[in-house]
């Protein structure tokens, strides 16, 4: 039996940080991972089967404040990565 379930966050994650970061200079496959992972790590595990399930229970305000803790996370991911690079 296979389960087709995800953790929400991967995916928004993955989408801002390669909107964000993914043609900046000097941050190569290595540090945008690292990013996300870091990011994904200060992120509470919001598991779906289909992420528009998330979406139609959630209202506008909710919405807004994912987006808000995802945005905050990756901006303090990159600072981490950044100063800790290998």
């Amino acid at each position: 039996m296979a389960f087709e379930i995800s953790n929400y966050y991967e995916k928004a994650v993955i989408e801002k940080v390669l909107e964000h970061y993914g043609s900046e200079e000097g941050l190569g496959q290595d540090a945008l991972e690292d990013i996300v992972c870091v990011a994904l790590n200060q992120l509470p595990a919001k598991y779906v089967r289909h992420a528009v399930d998330l979406a139609f229970y959630m209202d506008a305000g909710e919405r807004a404040e994912m987006e808000r803790k995802i945005e905050a996370a990756i901006a303090e991911a990159r600072d981490f990565v950044q100063s800790h690079r290998r």
